[in-house]
């Protein structure tokens, strides 16, 4: 299945250099969930629509990651990587994003599929997210604005062998 799982560049960094998460995650995926509340909003919605929204979700998730990461810089990363079904299950909790998963695997670097990451042209406007996501998961309507801000910027995509190069360009 493929997942997309939350990060910041200090993650990126560690599994670079480690090959390896260890498990168990928080991730993103097209769940049956994902495709019900797609099937309400947008029926037409097809599986490249559905992974693109599980991605976005994963991207919201990586500003509260940064935001608890003083080290990492101020973009947002997402993994998209390949698991095993078993090794993943839908967050069963209404208030969750309904792409949400638990994901009980180690997540490989030779699993990853592509690294999605913030430009430096974003970081002001992440910088400016994380410092309110959770009063725009509250409600607030200003701190979702800038939150909006922050994702109207489109993540970078890089292969594999890229991410390595990414980061040091960092």
């Amino acid at each position: 299945m493929r997942i997309y799982l939350p990060a910041t560049t200090t993650v990126l960094r560690r599994l670079v250099d480690e090959g390896r998460l260890a498990g168990p995650h928080t991730a993103f995926a097209v769940t049956p969930r994902l495709r019900e509340y797609y099937a309400l909003s947008d029926a037409a919605a097809d599986v490249e629509e559905l992974e693109y929204a599980a991605l976005l979700g994963a991207a919201r998730a990586s500003l509260r990651l940064v935001d608890v990461d003083p080290t990492a810089a101020r973009r947002r990363v997402v993994l998209a990587t390949d698991v095993a079904d078993p090794a993943v299950s839908e967050v069963d909790d209404p208030g969750a994003d309904p792409g949400a998963v638990r994901v009980t695997a180690d997540i490989a670097l030779a699993d990853v599929a592509s690294a999605h990451v913030d430009g430096a042209e974003a970081e002001d406007d992440v910088r400016a997210a994380v410092a309110v996501v959770l009063e725009a998961d509250l409600g607030s309507d200003e701190a979702q604005f800038v939150v909006d801000q922050a994702e109207g910027h489109e993540l970078a995509w890089y292969a594999t062998q890229e991410i390595g190069p990414a980061l040091d360009l960092l």
